[in-house]
């Protein structure tokens, strides 16, 4: 594994925008950053993808024990909730995809950061504008991408589950006013269209509730059935209309059950059931020693860690999760590769590895702004 410089396209911008990325460049800083490239080795490429087929062994595995076992405390959901991934769990609701964020430095085993399993982002970047770059930067290399045909296969598997009639719509919805959502939600949308299924946008903001049907409805309440949400479960559960969830009038993509493994609580019960795990770093829901990583279990993007080394703390980030439960994670460093720690996201499309997107930055706490950099292997 290692990390070369070179020149960009003279037209990066435009290139990556005739594929839908037009936010490359957030507030005046680079993100979808080409100046770079990450090159592995084949065998380095199938050590991440061996090592994320056992992680959704594992992950699966975890979600069984939990619900079997009735160990939701740690997950802080609200009580009215269990019932239902209880319930969603035991009908094996179909699930979509997720991002297992790894560290990995082509030596030791892959070690599992978090595991993005509700509305994981940079899809598009990882599916698309990677696989567009690597054409004409060297057409002979290969990519650990095959992300957009298996999630292309797995929307034509979910057609062939639901076998909607042809009235039936399959709604995408996520946060308003959030660019990044939207395209990505809209990504995903193209694909279910080609996979065959009758697809509208809606807001999650202009999402419905009709009193007298007791169901969701549309902007012109036409009743929802299905519907695909990049807006995470967490919140859901705590909003106003929470309590209409319950009447469980709709087939939500991602299932419930998934919050279970989107949530970081996950990662000590992963630890106690795989002690040890070459693919796993300790995690406790108690700090051990003096050298750990604190992380809320709900935050995103980075917001409210702390890296303690020695007892003292030599990195945090703020954030809107301070008084989140927290986890204590072993610490593990990521690779640094001339000031860059690269962190790789490795893509599930239903029960199948299918991918890797490269996100860097100069501290080793990864964060919204953290880049994105495209790789190949010979």
């Amino acid at each position: 594994m290692q990390r070369l410089a070179h020149a960009t396209r003279p037209d990066w911008q435009q290139r990556v925008e005739d594929y839908g990325l037009t936010f490359h460049t957030i507030e005046g800083e680079i993100y979808w950053d080409e100046s770079a490239h990450y090159e592995f080795t084949a065998a380095e490429i199938d050590t991440l993808d061996d090592a994320v087929v056992e992680l959704h062994s594992l992950c699966l595995k975890a979600v069984d024990y939990v619900v079997t076992q009735n160990a939701f405390a740690p997950f802080c959901i609200p009580d009215a909730f269990i019932p239902m991934i209880k319930q969603s769990w035991a009908k094996r609701e179909p699930h979509l995809y997720g991002r297992f964020d790894l560290a990995y430095d082509g030596i030791t085993p892959p070690k599992l950061l978090e595991y993005n399993a509700d509305t994981p982002t940079a899809l598009l970047e990882a599916a698309v504008i990677q696989w567009s770059w690597l054409q004409d930067f060297d057409a002979n290399a290969d990519q650990f991408n095959s992300i957009h045909e298996q999630l292309l296969a797995r929307w034509e598997k979910l057609r062939t589950i639901y076998q909607p009639g042809p009235n039936d719509i399959l709604y995408f919805a996520s946060d308003e006013g959030y660019e990044e959502d939207f395209i990505t939600t809209n990504y995903l949308r193209d694909l279910a269209q080609q996979a065959g299924f009758n697809t509208d946008y809606l807001a999650m903001q202009h999402v419905g509730w009709d009193d007298r049907k007791l169901q969701f409805v549309d902007l012109e309440e036409h009743t929802i059935h299905r519907m695909f949400k990049l807006y995470p479960w967490e919140w859901m559960v705590h909003e106003e209309f929470a309590e209409n969830i319950r009447h469980e009038t709709v087939q939500w993509i991602e299932p419930i059950w998934k919050m279970l493994l989107s949530n970081k609580a996950i990662l000590p019960v992963l630890w106690k059931l795989n002690p040890n795990h070459p693919n796993l770093l300790r995690t406790e829901f108690e700090p051990f020693g003096n050298t750990f990583v604190r992380k809320p279990i709900l935050a995103r993007e980075g917001a409210n860690i702390s890296i303690m080394q020695n007892g003292q703390v030599i990195l945090e980030t703020e954030g809107d999760y301070a008084e989140s439960p927290v986890i204590y994670q072993e610490f593990h460093s990521l690779p640094e590769f001339s000031g860059n720690f690269p962190v790789c996201g490795c893509w599930m499309a239903g029960d199948n590895s299918c991918g890797l997107g490269i996100r860097e930055d100069t501290t080793t706490i990864t964060k919204n702004s953290s880049r994105f950099v495209p790789h190949l292997f010979h």
